[in-house]
């Protein structure tokens, strides 16, 4: 097992120690996103970024966002997934983030 100084903090580190640490930095850079009306789920899954438009205009909410609610115009709602774009068109809803955690709701 190597052993270097890690960037961050000038400590030793192992090669496995850094793997652990970013495994643990990579599920942290994943949104989970739930797309849902009362009568269907459009998505739910992991993104890696989501986009829509609101009152003051066009946003993307990463992972890492700050808190954070809006009502949506209609739009396209573009998710940026492991395996491409996904696109759900919308009349509206409402979007809440928090702790990498985003629902929208639309027909409300």
């Amino acid at each position: 097992m190597s052993r270097r100084q890690g960037a961050s903090m000038g400590q030793l580190v192992s090669d496995h120690e850094t793997s652990v640490a970013r495994a643990k930095s990579s599920a942290r850079d994943i949104l989970k996103v739930k797309v849902w009306s009362p009568f269907r789920t459009y998505y739910d899954g992991e993104a890696t970024s989501i986009s829509g438009i609101n009152a003051t205009g066009t946003f993307d909410i990463l992972p890492k966002h700050h808190s954070f609610i809006t009502l949506l115009e209609p739009c396209d709602l573009m998710l940026q997934t492991r395996d491409g774009e996904f696109k759900i068109k919308i009349s509206g809803g409402v979007m809440r983030v928090h702790s990498n955690i985003v629902v929208v709701f639309l027909e409300v």
